[in-house]
């Protein structure tokens, strides 16, 4: 019964003076309601790129040419032609982490289909590549080594590139030209929509590789390969096996540096969420000054209160309430101004941050934990900077407190 009399002289207190008492936690609403919304949009934002880059691939290893040397002059990754079909070949036969391997033999080009025209990427693959890059055929059919080994003029469009170049048709059986060479459109990919970097995943056409490579390529060089490593545990195992793999069959001696790059899911969605982790933290750093100002905040207007109920404190100390009881007192209504802050922060917070979601298109993501938490440290806060006002109402004389005009 102590406690709830001392709850309920706290929440009569309280709503004795209502905008002061508002205007006081405003601090705190503003810290708290931050604090929620940017953890919500930072988890939510890196749930979205953790799909995205397993939209990538299944335990995607990308190997890629290395960087050209012409007269001391570094040419950058990509500029050194040092992958080819043999080292596809290779890495098939020798590997024992890869459960699939794929070139990616990529080309730009304007392609027609009847009056419409697009440019667009078309890339050579082999049939593990739908595999490896989780790509799935919508309508229509895949293509498979039959299609690889005669080099068959055939296509799959991804969503875009049917939306530009057949708008409301049905391209299943339609002819396309790239590069004035003939091709039959088989089937169209399902949507994976914007990847972790923004790019459009659904602008390309994927064909056979050898198509590719002889009709609209060099036929030599491979832009790059991707690869799925038999589980998560096995990548780096796996990227050392690929290293040692093309090193040997590219006759790289032990003193000589590696003419290609490998990279993995991991190298990415680090990349990808160091922006994201950086920006929430600076943004939760704000919202936690403005806690502190908060805080601040009760303790004036608690000391305010203080000074205003001086004879009420006498007469208490005078009737018998010990100096803890007045300690208490004062320590629960600070305890509740900052706990009401922090539940109108809260609220206001998931508010905000779901408009937010829905109006940039990110996920939110609500950790109860970051809430309970949200909880505890605004009581916190209340009892913090409420202590000095409840010590100092505590400390009153009783004597001095009823002379006090």
């Amino acid at each position: 019964m102590k406690w709830r009399k001392l709850i309920q002289v706290a929440l009569k207190s309280i709503a004795r003076n209502k905008m002061r008492t508002l205007l006081t936690m405003l601090g705190i609403i503003i810290g708290v309601g931050s604090v929620i919304t940017m953890v919500a949009l930072g988890e939510g934002s890196s749930r979205d790129i953790e799909g995205q880059v397993a939209s990538l691939g299944t335990n995607l290893l990308m190997i890629r040419s290395g960087s050209a040397h012409v007269g001391g002059a570094r040419g950058g990754a990509g500029t050194l032609e040092s992958l080819s079909m043999t080292d596809v070949a290779q890495l098939r036969d020798a590997s024992t982490l890869l459960q699939g391997v794929s070139p990616e033999v990529r080309v730009s080009s304007q392609v027609i289909a009847g009056g419409n025209n697009w440019n667009t990427s078309i890339t050579g693959v082999s049939p593990e590549y739908f595999m490896i890059r989780n790509y799935q055929v919508e309508t229509g059919d895949s293509f498979g080594e039959r299609e690889i080994r005669t080099r068959a003029k055939v296509a799959l469009l991804g969503k875009t590139v049917a939306k530009e170049l057949f708008p409301g048709v049905d391209p299943i059986g339609a002819a396309i030209r790239i590069r004035n060479v003939p091709f039959k459109v088989i089937g169209v990919l399902v949507s994976k929509g914007p990847s972790a970097f923004g790019t459009d995943q659904d602008d390309l056409i994927l064909a056979p590789s050898t198509t590719v490579l002889y009709r609209l390529s060099d036929g030599k060089t491979v832009r790059s390969i991707v690869a799925s490593a038999v589980s998560p545990e096995s990548m780096e195992s796996a990227k050392k096996e690929i290293g040692a793999i093309l090193r040997d069959a590219h006759r790289i001696s032990a003193d000589e540096i590696d003419d290609f790059h490998i990279n993995d899911q991991t190298e990415i969605n680090q990349m990808a969420t160091r922006v994201t982790g950086t920006l929430t933290l600076l943004l939760s750093a704000i919202a936690a000054v403005s806690l502190l100002v908060g805080g601040i905040g009760i303790m004036n207007i608690m000391l305010v209160s203080v000074t205003e109920r001086t004879r009420e404190i006498g007469i208490r100390l005078a009737i018998g309430a010990r100096p803890l009881d007045i300690l208490a007192q004062f320590l629960v209504e600070a305890a509740i101004l900052s706990l009401l802050g922090g539940v109108i922060g809260i609220v206001g917070g998931l508010g905000t941050a779901w408009g937010l979601g829905a109006l940039i298109g990110i996920s939110i993501v609500v950790n109860p934990t970051v809430i309970i938490v949200a909880v505890l440290f605004t009581g916190a806060v209340g009892i913090f900077f409420g202590f000095y006002p409840a010590r100092k109402a505590a400390n009153l004389n009783p004597i001095d407190a009823l002379r006090y005009e």
